[in-house]
């Protein structure tokens, strides 16, 4: 079973995923999603700090087409309305 929370603040959407079950466990990820970028934060335990990587938009629409593609280069055309 995998946990998560989902919270709406006044700027943003706070979500923390919880690592849980057997093995051995990751800290918690939390996802900061605000109108132009998102930011996702993770506790590292060995250097006691928290480490934070932002993506814009742009950067997280090309990610979540990624995850989806064979290894390769790719570029995404601007989606015309």
């Amino acid at each position: 079973m995998r946990m998560f929370t989902i919270e709406h603040e006044f700027d943003r959407t706070v979500i923390t995923l919880v690592d849980e079950g057997g093995g051995r466990l990751g800290e918690d990820v939390v996802v900061h999603a605000y109108e132009d970028r998102v930011s996702v934060e993770q506790y590292d335990p060995e250097t006691d700090s928290t480490a934070r990587v932002t993506l814009s938009m742009s950067q997280l629409r090309d990610l979540a087409a990624a995850l989806d593609l064979p290894e390769g280069v790719y570029r995404r055309r601007p989606v015309s309305r």
